[in-house]
C-alpha cells in the first residue's frame, strides 16, 4: 500500500511539472536572414553646421535670392554669378558690369531687388566708377531682371564720394519699401558730418531714387557721422541696425554696432567708442581694442549674424529690448575673412569669403558661399 501511495504522489508532482512547463512556455520565431547593408543613411542638408554652396569665386560681396530660391552674387570685378535653384553655379556671368571699376575696397558691391519684384522686376545694383575727370565715385543703379538677363540700366543714386577705400556699398530695401544705401566717407572723414554731401551717411530713397518724404534734411541723407558702413540689418520689430568700420592702422579697433534712428549723428570722426558728445549717438556696442572689420549682416531671431573680414569670424550679437547682451564667435580663424551674411528663403545662414581680395590667405577653392545652419552653432 505504501508503494502504491508513494508512487502517487510522484505521478502528481511530475503532472504539476508539466503542466507549469506548458503553461510558461514561449512561441520563439524563427531567426531572420541577415539584411547587408549597403548604403549608410547620411544627415539631411539641414542637420549639417555648415555646408559649401560654390566655389571659386573672384571676391564676392553681396547676395540677393530670386523667388526660384536661385541666387545671384556680385564678384567686386563687376560680374554677377548665379547659382540656379538646383545649387549649382553657372559657368558664365548673367552680365558684367562694364562701368565698373575695381580699384581697392571698391567694385561692384551691393546687390538687392525691388520689394514688389514680381510686378517690378528691378535689381539694385552699388558699383565703383570713374567719372570724365577720373574721379573716383560711387552709384545705385537698377537694371531690369529676364529670364536671366539684365538690361535697361537706370542710374538711381549718383556720385557718391568714392575712393580707394571707405566706399560703403551695402543695398537693401528696408520694411518700409525705402531703398537704405550705406555709404563711405571714401577716406576724407570731415564730410561724414556734412549733411550736404552723400559721403559717411546711410541714404534712403525711393525705388525711383527720391529722398524719402519725411528724411530730416530734404535730402537722401538718413543718418550721418558713418565712417564706413558695411551692413544693414533690420529686428522683428523694424529697428535697423548697422556695422561700421573703426578706425584703421596701429590703433586700429572701435568697430561698431549701431542702432539707426532717423536723423541721427553716429559722431564720426568726433567721437569713437566710448566717447560722449551732446548730440552724438554713441555706437551701442564697440569692439574696443579687437578688430572685426564688421561686413554684411541679417537677423534670426534675437541673433544679428555679422561677418568679421580682419575678425576672420562669423559673429553672433544676442540682442534683447535693443540692448547687446551677448556676442558669440563662430568659425574663428577657420574660414578667413567672411564678407557677405543673409538669410535664406530656408531659415539658414549663407556667407562668402573674401581671401582673394588682397588682404587674405586663399584657402583652396576659394572663395566659396557657405550655407550655415543656425541651430548648430
Amino acid at each position: 500500500m505504501m508503494k502504491i501511495f508513494v508512487v502517487g504522489i510522484l505521478l502528481v508532482i511530475a503532472a504539476g511539472i508539466f503542466l507549469a512547463k506548458s503553461q510558461t512556455r514561449v512561441n520563439i520565431l524563427p531567426v531572420p536572414t541577415p539584411v547587408r547593408i549597403t548604403q549608410i543613411t547620411t544627415p539631411t542638408q539641414t542637420d549639417l553646421q555648415t555646408q559649401t554652396i560654390a566655389e571659386n569665386l573672384d571676391t564676392p560681396w553681396a547676395i540677393a535670392f530670386l523667388s526660384d530660391k536661385s541666387m545671384l552674387i556680385t564678384e567686386r570685378k563687376g560680374s554677377i554669378r548665379r547659382v540656379n535653384a538646383s545649387g549649382e553655379l553657372e559657368n558664365n556671368p548673367i552680365a558684367t558690369i562694364t562701368n565698373a571699376r575695381e580699384i581697392g575696397e571698391g567694385g561692384l558691391l551691393g546687390i538687392t531687388l525691388h520689394p514688389d519684384f514680381s510686378s517690378n522686376p528691378y535689381i539694385y545694383l552699388y558699383y565703383t566708377y570713374s567719372n570724365s575727370d577720373d574721379d573716383t565715385l560711387n552709384r545705385v543703379v537698377r537694371m531690369t531682371y529676364d529670364n536671366g538677363t539684365l538690361s535697361n540700366e537706370t542710374i538711381i543714386v549718383n556720385a557718391i564720394p568714392g575712393a580707394a577705400n571707405h566706399n560703403g556699398g551695402r543695398i537693401k530695401f528696408g520694411p518700409d519699401s525705402f531703398l537704405y544705401i550705406g555709404t563711405g566717407d571714401a577716406q576724407n572723414p570731415s564730410q561724414a558730418q556734412d549733411t550736404s554731401t552723400l559721403g559717411g551717411k546711410i541714404l534712403r530713397v525711393t525705388d525711383e531714387g527720391k529722398p524719402a518724404p519725411d528724411n530730416a534734411f530734404g535730402n537722401p541723407v538718413f543718418s550721418y557721422g558713418h565712417r564706413n558702413v558695411q551692413g544693414l540689418a533690420w529686428n522683428s520689430d523694424g529697428t535697423l541696425w548697422a556695422t561700421e568700420h573703426g578706425r584703421s592702422g596701429a590703433l586700429s579697433g572701435l568697430d561698431e554696432l549701431n542702432l539707426i534712428q532717423l536723423g541721427k549723428n553716429y559722431g564720426w570722426p568726433e567721437i569713437q567708442g566710448n566717447e560722449t558728445r551732446s548730440g552724438m549717438e554713441t555706437p551701442y556696442k564697440n569692439s574696443g581694442a579687437q578688430t572685426w572689420a564688421p561686413a554684411g549682416a541679417a537677423f534670426i531671431g534675437n541673433s544679428l549674424f555679422y561677418g568679421g573680414l580682419r575678425g576672420e569670424t562669423l559673429y553672433e550679437a544676442i540682442i534683447i529690448d535693443n540692448d547687446v547682451k551677448e556676442i558669440k564667435e563662430h568659425f574663428k580663424g577657420q574660414l578667413g575673412r567672411i564678407r557677405e551674411v543673409i538669410a535664406g528663403f530656408d531659415g539658414m545662414l549663407y556667407i562668402t569669403t573674401s581671401n582673394n581680395d588682397g588682404r587674405g590667405n586663399p584657402h583652396p577653392a576659394d572663395d566659396k558661399i557657405i550655407r550655415v545652419n543656425p541651430q548648430l552653432l
